[in-house]
């Protein structure tokens, strides 16, 4: 493969061949089934050659192109059964690895970077990247110190790459659409565009990953790699082992997929809370489960923590999640109608212009926090598309009221990395206590605890308390 396609035309005539490949694959369905194959087995094998070029452009692109298929693919529980089959394999394929770099590329970078003698930094260095992702590959290799690294390498032109992508995607939305019945593809677009500029920043996710590994540094259920050196768009953090979540999903046991699920629920509220950082790419290819050690240093395969890479791209919350949002779902669960509707109009939920009827709204939101009703919940990918066709429906009152909601700015991170990991848990098909870690790290979840009135004292103990 040749460098990462720098050029607009080059990459824009990429992308344009995404619709017109839909239409080509269209005439070539009309002649099979002019043919005598079955309507039903020409569209299987019509959206698996669609889903296949679509992983062919947009991995060779990287760039805004490739994060965008990457967005895409959390979603696919809400996909209809008889469509997501054939996007599912090309899609997932996005989360954990993308056409390598060539090697003289890795070393013209290593030493632009690092310095001409950026192999002295290493006892070993492997050339064959372990994983490819939207900006930049990962090698394996071994610190001078004799430490297991992983040396992330940023793509050159990976930045204009991706500002050129996400503006070349905002024309073809339209098209792009259908692969997510009921999500509108644009502002999903406008959101990436707007945010993952900061994952060209290897300083600023330098900053943001040795954080939450120093505070996350003796916890049992969450694993974060220290980071061991940066130096512009290189960034080397300590290595580790462990299942892809990705073939959790695929392969994993009913435990696995409970206990992986409990803790991406636990390291999503968490996180803010412990670090005042939300780490805001939550698709499976960032996700681990790693054996937990055993007190003899041994694995202990009856338990497993969650190691968390890659963050780029996170919201800075130095307070935690908003209050609002523990407040909003809590009175949510209570049928306080009038509460819940007051409060989503004061943070701009609800726009001034708009009247809604309190009661609808609890109507509309109460089938979404279903998970959070009960002391457990097994999340699906058949209740993902329950969801999403309720508020997809035209004919639905949901999609009505819906569509007079609105998304104040400061939320649309935090709304899109939890309806990510929602996704992530249908995905996995995950049975999680998700009411036991809103009560632990939501902040406004729980009501405040009142204060212990004041005892009154008689004259006689007031005397005695005074003498002593």
């Amino acid at each position: 493969m040749s460098d990462l396609p720098r050029k607009a035309v080059t990459r824009t005539a990429k992308l344009a061949a995404l619709p017109l490949g839909f239409a080509g694959r269209a005439t070539w369905g009309l002649g099979k089934r002019i043919g005598g194959k079955s309507a039903e087995l020409v569209g299987r094998e019509l959206q698996q050659r669609t889903a296949e070029q679509l992983f062919k452009v947009l991995g060779e692109l990287k760039g805004g192109a490739m994060k965008f298929g990457q967005a895409m693919s959390v979603f696919e529980s809400a996909l209809p059964e008889d469509i997501a089959g054939p996007y599912r394999a090309a899609l997932t394929k996005l989360q954990e690895a993308a056409p390598p770099m060539p090697t003289r590329t890795v070393h013209t970078v290593l030493a632009e970077r690092l310095g001409e003698d950026w192999q002295d930094l290493f006892l070993e260095f492997e050339d064959k990247p372990a994983a490819a992702a939207s900006i930049g590959q990962v090698h394996r290799a071994v610190w001078h110190d004799g430490r297991q690294v992983a040396v992330k390498v940023q793509y050159p032109g990976a930045g204009e790459a991706l500002l050129s992508d996400l503006n070349q995607l905002s024309r073809f939305a339209r098209l792009l659409g259908p692969l997510i019945p009921g999500m509108d593809i644009k502002p999903l677009i406008a959101e990436l565009r707007d945010r993952v500029s900061e994952e060209l920043d290897y300083g600023l996710e330098a900053q943001a990953q040795q954080a939450h590994a120093e505070e996350f540094a003796d916890d049992p259920d969450v694993l974060v790699p220290a980071v061991v050196h940066q130096r512009e768009q290189v960034l080397v953090t300590e290595w580790i082992d462990g299942t892809p979540l990705s073939e959790v999903i695929t392969d994993g046991t009913p435990e696995e997929r409970d206990r992986a699920g409990q803790l991406l629920a636990r390291f999503l509220f968490s996180g803010p809370s412990r670090t005042g950082l939300l780490h805001a790419d939550p698709h499976p290819g960032n996700f681990r489960l790693v054996p937990a050690d055993g007190s003899d240093g041994s694995a202990d395969r009856s338990g497993w923590r969650l190691g968390v890479l890659d963050f780029g791209t996170v919201d800075r919350l130095p307070d935690g999640l908003p209050s609002t949002i523990g407040a909003s779902l809590r009175m949510t669960l209570d049928g306080e109608a009038e509460a819940v509707y007051d409060l989503l109009r004061e943070e701009g939920f609800v726009k001034e212009s708009i009247e809604l009827d309190p009661d609808a709204v609890l109507d509309y939101l109460l089938p979404i926090i279903e998970p959070a009703q009960v002391d457990e919940f097994t999340f699906s990918r058949g209740w993902m598309r329950s969801q999403a066709a309720r508020v997809a429906d035209p004919r639905s009152p949901a999609h009505q009221l819906g569509k007079q909601l609105n998304l104040p700015p400061a939320y649309l991170l935090i709304h899109r990395v939890t309806l990510s990991t929602i996704g992530v848990l249908c995905q996995l098909g995950a049975t999680v206590r998700l009411r036991q870690e809103l009560e632990e790290w939501l902040p406004g979840f729980l009501p405040d605890a009142e204060p212990e009135p004041e005892l009154e004292l008689d004259e006689e103990e007031e005397d005695s308390a005074a003498g002593a």
